[in-house]
């Protein structure tokens, strides 16, 4: 759940994410939850759902640290471990700080070894800064905007509640819903909600969602690979306060010397006839745990076709990746623990946490022959 929303603060669980890490490469959060499971009154797993999606939050502030190890090759993005860069936060263990005092006031900043990256949202400003290179970035919300910003580019949840949300959207036939061991996060007693795909195809083993035993928010996901009891991505909570921030912390103005980039609306004015439409750009196939999505790059993305200093994809070089073929069609793969990732020479990108055969299936499929818009 993102920050930004305007639906309840349960949804909007502050910022870490799918990007809670271990710092120092997972003792961290073993350290942090080493503590006796607390004893509490039983829960079924009905009634922590239930929990989860009626929880209020008027204001929290707190410590978080993210883990990922998606078993994917190291990315040429800026930083890594330790990173102020928001990039970074796909893989390697990171610190985050967040403050939420309701769905206008909310900040999360990216801690690194030498600097910080911060993404604030009071009232309809939304800034983003970054003291190493003394650069930020300013957008107004239209006033009407239910609009969720990212908090980063990268396709990991960015906190315990976007990382729950997510989990709990695919709650259907394909999902068994368990309880768990009750837990110790951040010092506050938790109860364990475990998901669990039914689809044996699936990448994803499970998922286990500690929740709060009196503020029935998520302190901690994280998710494990088929076949693995090592977690491939962990998110939690080291400290939390659940009082409302002081609003100075979501004050803003840039540091003198700073560089400012005003970011456009992306609204059309109002009068301006309408672009002619485009063929769309996404497709989902599949359902469930084994769903692939489906979306063309951009047309000025080059191509493996290309010479190989040029072959560069989203976040990596594609003449680095083994190429496949099949009746779709030829591309490059890219494998890890959690999700396989099909890019094709005709300019489509395939993602899902499936097996690489679920994906060369998926791009024979009629619903994934995206027409490129011109």
């Amino acid at each position: 759940m993102s920050i930004f929303t305007t639906r309840p603060a349960l949804r909007w669980l502050v910022p870490a994410a799918v990007a809670a890490t271990v710092i120092g490469g997972g003792a961290a959060v073993r350290t942090l939850t080493a503590d006796a499971s607390p004893s509490l009154p039983p829960r079924t797993a009905a009634q922590l759902l239930v929990d989860l999606q009626t929880a209020r939050l008027d204001g929290l502030s707190g410590t978080v640290v993210q883990t990922a190890d998606l078993g994917i090759p190291a990315l040429p993005v800026p930083g890594g471990q330790g990173s102020s860069d928001l990039t970074s936060l796909a893989s390697g263990s990171h610190l985050l700080r967040v403050w939420y005092a309701g769905p206008d006031s909310a900040r999360i900043a990216l801690v690194g070894t030498l600097g910080e990256s911060d993404l604030i949202r009071v009232g309809r400003d939304v800034w983003t800064w970054s003291s190493a290179t003394n650069t930020a970035s300013h957008r107004t919300l239209p006033a009407d905007s239910r609009e969720k910003p990212p908090l980063d580019p990268s396709t990991l949840p960015h906190t315990p509640q976007e990382a729950a949300d997510a989990a709990l959207a695919a709650i259907d036939p394909t999902t068994k819903v368990t309880t768990g061991s009750s837990a110790r996060v951040a010092g506050r007693a938790a109860y364990e909600l475990v998901l669990q795909p039914r689809d044996t195809r699936s990448l994803i083993g499970q998922v286990r969602i500690a929740i709060d035993a009196q503020q029935h928010v998520p302190l901690r996901v994280q998710v494990y690979p088929a076949k693995s009891d090592k977690t491939a991505v962990e998110v939690a909570f080291q400290q939390v306060s659940f009082a409302r921030p002081n609003p100075a912390q979501f004050r803003f103005a840039p540091p003198p010397g700073a560089t400012v980039t005003e970011e456009p609306d992306a609204a059309p004015p109002a009068g301006t006839a309408p672009q002619k439409a485009t063929p769309p750009q996404f497709a989902l196939v599949g359902k469930g745990w084994t769903s692939v999505l489906v979306a063309r790059l951009p047309a000025d993305t080059t191509t493996p076709s290309t010479t190989p200093d040029q072959r560069r994809g989203p976040g990596f070089a594609l003449d680095k990746l083994p190429t496949v073929n099949g009746s779709w069609g030829t591309g490059h793969l890219l494998t890890g623990r959690l999700f396989s990732a099909l890019l094709t020479d005709d300019g489509r990108v395939l993602v899902g946490a499936v097996s690489p055969d679920t994906l060369y299936h998926a791009a024979s499929d009629p619903a994934a022959a995206l027409k490129a818009s011109k």
